[in-house]
């Protein structure tokens, strides 16, 4: 089981005047403990099942840059892009533009996006049905493959009912070929997990005992798809708690173990007390060997 770093909060001591500083420490430290991805939330006020709105928090691909820029090893994704606040070709471009800066280390993550208070609040298209929203979802990665395609994207125009680029030019063209994995996030049964079937490299399921289930879904919309379910990424979002100390490692060892042997291939984490860096050194030198073969 590979592990991934969730930065789903900025809210941390020392607030904007650290923020930067601190932020370079943390992800430096994760790449030091082994952490295969980092990954920033999309959202631009703080969600509130983490205590949001008003907390400091910083926008996904701006952060990303930044995060590139100090580390050398780990994958780089936005955890989830919501496919509404930017134009599929400026998103595109976007990625494409991280994964060259970052030696061809960034991924798609993306989904239908679920905050629309934030959006609401600082004018950002968001559809008002999840139709419109999952319609417009699969066009974005549609219109995204057309910009990754061959050595200067598909060149062509591409005109769906929500997406239209009049012509899908991509140069500097990925370093990642054929493109930048993707990441379809969500666990619903009627439209996320026949897009990720469909399209995605790699899937992300909400942790709970419905993965078996879910997954052998999985496997049967990939039949149908012609895709190979094997060559599609299991992950699942998750909280590593360590403890103060240590004292909690047992207990977080036997929950990605659960998942696991549900069938998960990486877990993206929100580290509690990511800021203070010494959980992250824990999880380098307790959780990373323990789980490294399940």
């Amino acid at each position: 089981m590979r592990l991934g770093l969730g930065i789903v909060k900025t809210d941390w001591e020392g607030g904007p005047l650290r923020l930067g500083p601190l932020l370079g420490e943390v992800v430096e430290a994760a790449e030091a403990a082994g952490f295969d991805t980092i990954s920033v939330a999309d959202h631009v006020w703080l969600h509130p099942i983490i205590g949001g709105p008003l907390g400091n928090h910083v926008e996904a691909y701006t952060t990303l840059g930044f995060i590139a820029a100090h580390t050398k090893r780990a994958r780089l994704m936005a955890l989830a892009t919501a496919a509404s606040y930017r134009p599929a070709g400026l998103l595109a471009k976007m990625v494409t533009t991280l994964d060259v800066l970052s030696g061809g280390r960034a991924m798609l993550g993306i989904g239908s996006g679920d905050y629309p208070e934030e959006a609401v609040g600082l004018g950002l298209p968001f559809p008002e049905t999840a139709r419109e929203r999952f319609d417009l979802l699969e066009e974005t990665v549609q219109a995204c493959l057309e910009m990754w395609a061959g050595d200067r994207g598909s060149e062509r125009d591409f005109a769906g009912e929500h997406v239209h680029l009049g012509l899908a030019l991509n140069l500097p063209q990925s370093l990642t070929r054929p493109h930048p994995p993707i990441l379809i996030a969500g666990s619903g049964e009627k439209r996320t997990l026949p897009l990720v079937a469909r399209y995605a490299d790699a899937c992300n399921i909400r942790p709970s005992p419905e993965i078996p289930r879910q997954l052998d879904l999985l496997r049967r919309l990939c039949d149908g798809a012609g895709r190979d379910y094997d060559a599609i990424e299991k992950t699942a979002p998750f909280a590593f708690d360590v403890g103060e100390d240590g004292s909690k490692v047992g207990d977080l060892i036997a929950q990605l173990r659960w998942l696991a042997a549900m069938g998960i291939e990486m877990v993206s984490g929100w580290v509690v007390g990511v800021d203070r860096i010494t959980p992250l050194e824990i999880m380098g030198r307790e959780v990373m060997p323990a789980v490294a073969d399940l």
